[in-house]
């Protein structure tokens, strides 16, 4: 799996959904959030790609994205990682 190429396809959906996206230093991972009415979402720019698409995807899980167009292959990836967090639960 091409991880770099991955975040750019999640990127691309975080545009089409008017979500901003940031890439922040810090001691967090990433996640979504509301910042005076805006939407956006954090990620640590210090992960591993792998743990960027997985961040994202699994903050734009929280989205209703089953309607909107993506790679099938993105699509896979997203419900992989919304499958592993209701795991965690």
């Amino acid at each position: 799996m091409n991880y770099p190429q991955i975040v750019n396809d999640l990127e691309e959906i975080t545009r089409q959904l008017g979500v901003q996206l940031r890439y922040e230093k810090g001691d967090f991972e990433g996640g979504y959030c509301v910042l005076k009415e805006q939407r956006m979402m954090v990620v640590n720019k210090r992960l591993h790609d792998a743990r960027k698409a997985a961040s994202i995807a699994q903050a734009l899980s929280e989205f209703g994205i089953e309607k909107l167009y993506m790679k099938p292959i993105v699509r896979s990836f997203i419900e992989d990682e919304m499958a592993k967090l209701l795991k965690r639960k």
